[in-house]
């Protein structure tokens, strides 16, 4: 069996991984490297339970676990680890004392002061994203899996249309029995060879300094210059880095992922609501300011499964804030739903991308 998947995100790296397992001939498709958008510019936060109550409660909480598995499994760093998980809070207009519950890490400046614990090591860890991603595909490739570097131009098809038989990359086909496509918020641009739901993209901005302080993940609640509340989140990690974002942005999703950059000014706002925050911190030398698209969906929920009516054709996507934590389940479930008896790990039905409504009735097909 030949599986193509377009996508060279930590979703489709995590499908191919899995496919890789079961030795699947698998080729990955993108465009601008490994890890380029959001997989590479997340903050690679990790939590067992804080889907509960939710249709991703299973697949968080299978994930999670799975997170731990291939740390101890593979041969690889990307930085995993377990971490206390703290609410912050903080504000540049009134005295905080009085919302102090629990000591702060030393490296919170006298306005944040933290209000309660959210998780423990037993309950929340944290990764380096991009590396991660790329062990993925590094494993996949052990196992035999290819990397192809092109921008997919559309998918080919049976004479009938009923059944995807691969891909045109840079204007040449590829064939394949099943084809995936993992594109992130990019996804829409399926919707002209394939009936699916929209796949909305939601911008955020993120800086990443070179700072390691005591290793605990906050999640901030910041009063900012305005009286309007923020909600930074901060990652310290054990390369000597801290990641920071919190700052949506207004631009539309451009159509090349090389094209996406920062905002006019996105960067010093973050970086002063940063040094409110932690003044040691916002202090710190910048090595990277990024901006990326979380993929999101009409209903909240990922896109996963089989696409409705076209035999071979598949997507994942739509993960929005949860895509780190669920690449592992996802490409296990989607790998056992391509190569194995339609039995998955995980129950795919509240994630079926033909449970919405808006599908495209009209797809143009390349």
């Amino acid at each position: 069996m030949k599986v193509l998947i377009c996508g060279g995100g930590v979703i489709g790296t995590s499908i191919a991984y899995f496919l890789s397992q079961r030795g699947v001939e698998v080729s990955v498709v993108e465009r601008t490297g490994l890890a380029n958008a959001a997989s590479g510019k997340s903050g690679g936060f990790l939590a067992l339970d804080w889907c509960d109550g939710s249709p991703l409660a299973p697949l968080a909480r299978r994930s999670f676990d799975l997170h731990a598995e291939l740390a101890a499994k593979l041969d690889s760093d990307w930085g995993y680890r377990r971490v206390e998980t703290l609410s912050v809070v903080s504000s540049i207009h009134q005295d905080m004392s009085r919302y102090r519950r629990l000591d702060s890490p030393g490296w919170l400046g006298a306005d944040s002061v933290v209000y309660r614990q959210l998780g423990t090591p037993d309950s929340t860890a944290q990764l380096h994203p991009a590396d991660f991603t790329k062990a993925m595909m590094a494993a996949a490739t052990d196992h035999g899996a290819t990397l192809i570097e092109g921008c997919i131009d559309g998918l080919t098809f049976s004479p009938d249309g009923q059944s995807a038989t691969g891909a045109i990359v840079d204007g040449t086909e590829l064939t394949a029995d099943a084809v995936v496509i993992a594109m992130g918020p990019w996804s829409i641009l399926a919707c002209q060879w394939l009936p699916l739901p929209a796949t909305h993209g939601l911008k955020g901005h993120s800086l990443v300094f070179k700072y390691e302080p005591s290793p605990e993940s906050l999640f901030v609640e910041l009063e900012w210059k305005t009286g309007m509340m923020t909600q930074p989140e901060i990652n310290p990690r054990p390369d000597g880095t801290t990641y920071v974002c919190g700052l949506s942005g207004d631009d539309p999703l451009p159509v090349d992922p090389a094209k996406v950059l920062p905002e006019p000014g996105a960067s010093d706002t973050l970086r002063e609501m940063t040094a409110r925050i932690s003044p040691e911190l916002g202090a710190s030398e910048i090595l990277a300011e990024q901006a990326c698209y979380r993929p999101a969906t009409q209903d909240g929920l990922p896109l996963l499964g089989p696409v409705p009516g076209i035999a071979g054709a598949y997507i994942a996507t739509g993960h929005n804030v949860w895509g780190m934590l669920n690449a592992p389940a996802t490409g296990e479930a989607m790998a056992e739903l391509i190569a194995g008896n339609g039995e998955t790990t995980v129950d795919l039905r509240p994630f079926d991308p033909g449970r919405m409504d808006a599908l495209a009735p009209d797809a143009v097909r390349a």
